[in-house]
């Protein structure tokens, strides 16, 4: 069996991959849990040293994994370059701070000692998407081999170049050789490969089914499980908001990666007194971005990373615009081959619609009316998601209570676009998953916060 990536700007066959047998699966968990078992030993300085040495190889090839992601996933070269060193980034990061993270906790009771020990579970299996190929492994890898763990990475089948670079940069530095491998293998294998004894735990990166049904083995199996899903996150722009901001900042989150992110702003829900100003400003912006060859480096944003995503995406612009959306931009599919589609920008979205409630996975825009901040935050919270969102206005101590208390997210943000940051929790609640990756809850997300207690 073969796997088969594809140029979603041309629709031209990339490279062809022999799937791992089960044999070569096996041979690699034991692989990384006989390396964890000798790792897990080595100092933080020992570990430290190496991950750096990933980073290191990381900055050195950062153009080269820039061209393979705007091959595999079309993903412009400004953007991958900057991927890498956000990559880079995190494994500095965990580098230096991991001994402080994992510190033992001392704990005040009638026994001599008493406190929290951390001891990594064992080996760790990944399942990554396409989106963001490189960081999506890295801010899990990095923090998991820094507590000693062992890490498996199944990734998305689209991006197996850049499973297998990844392969080749973690084994060519200073770690063992084996800590860390890529599996070549299909979704279809993953509840074989979690089912395996040695594999202690499993992190995902996707869609709530496949979150769903990963986590579901997980439970059958009793093996620790961190979940980071979809989102359909919404921005709040109430009336003393600064409308020039706003709508850059709106128009750039949501144009992120194409608007392939979990986290990329995907409703906009705007205070009546300032709906149409506003949406004549995103119009602007959004219109404003480039759509062209990934490896043009003028280009904003490139094609969708494949066919049918491009083609559920624009069903749902299509049942949105049937259900009363108006279309304000884009909304076309152009005719050329590929994967490409344009800003798009639906306006006076309703309940019910796909663009209200469903999770759009590309460069499409649903602004949404709103009387008051009552009404912006019940529209805000009216999603089975729970990712990112953010609020827009000019009285700070406003939006900080609206984003602290009111909006019902993992990740609220004020007065800017949501992202990602090594040094902050990650992750949601609702659909949106469970459990932190990134600072210091992400590392401890796959240890084992032991009592030790000396009489």
């Amino acid at each position: 069996m073969t796997i088969t990536t594809v140029n979603p700007a041309t629709d031209e066959d990339l490279e062809t991959y022999q799937v791992s047998t089960p044999e070569e699966v096996t041979a690699a968990i034991e692989m990384s849990d006989a390396r964890h078992l000798s790792w897990r030993r080595e100092s933080f300085s020992r570990r430290a040293d190496a991950i750096r040495s990933v980073a290191d190889r990381l900055d050195e090839r950062a153009q080269s994994l820039a061209e393979l992601m705007a091959d595999e996933m079309g993903k412009p070269l400004r953007a991958g370059r900057g991927e890498v060193e956000k990559c880079a980034w995190a494994c500095r990061h965990y580098a230096d701070n991991a001994e402080r993270y994992l510190a033992d906790v001392p704990i005040e009771t009638e026994n001599r000692k008493s406190y929290a020990h951390h001891s990594p579970l064992g080996v760790v299996l990944a399942v990554m998407p396409w989106n963001f190929p490189l960081w999506q492994v890295v801010r899990f890898a990095a923090p998991a081999i820094m507590a000693g763990n062992g890490a498996l990475l199944k990734h998305a089948s689209n991006v197996t170049g850049c499973a297998l670079a990844l392969d080749e940069i973690f084994n060519h530095g200073d770690l063992p050789e084996g800590l860390f491998r890529a599996l070549v293998v299909p979704s279809s294998r993953v509840s074989g490969i979690l089912e395996h004894p040695l594999v202690r735990a499993v992190t995902l990166t996707g869609s709530a089914p496949a979150g769903s049904a990963v986590a579901s083995k997980a439970g059958e199996l009793l093996k620790k499980s961190v979940l980071e899903l979809g989102g359909s996150d919404p921005y709040v722009i109430l009336e003393d908001a600064n409308l020039e901001q706003a709508a850059a900042t709106c128009a750039n989150s949501r144009m992120i990666n194409g608007g392939q992110s979990c986290i990329a702003a995907k409703r906009f829900i705007v205070h009546d007194s300032v709906y149409d100003p506003f949406l004549e400003l995103l119009t602007e912006n959004m219109a404003s971005k480039v759509m062209g060859d990934p490896r043009d480096e003028s280009t904003d944003f490139g094609p969708q990373a494949r066919v049918d995503l491009r083609d559920e995406l624009h069903d749902q612009v299509e049942r949105s615009i049937a259900a009363g959306s108006r279309l304000v931009l884009g909304g076309e599919v152009p005719d050329r081959d590929g994967a490409w589609y344009p800003a798009t920008i639906l306006a006076d979205v309703v309940p019910g619609t796909p663009a209200y409630v469903e999770e759009t996975f590309g460069p499409v825009a649903a602004v949404i009316r709103a009387a008051d901040e009552d009404e912006a935050i019940r529209i805000a919270n009216d999603t089975d998601f729970g990712l990112g969102a953010a609020v827009f206005t000019e009285d700070v101590e406003r939006g900080e209570r609206i984003a602290a208390d009111e909006l019902q997210a993992g990740n609220c943000f004020v007065n800017t676009l949501v992202a990602s940051d090594p040094r902050l929790p990650f992750g949601g609640i609702k659909l949106s998953g469970f459990g932190r990756e990134l600072s210091d809850l992400g590392i401890k997300e796959f240890v084992n916060t032991k009592t030790v207690v000396v009489a």
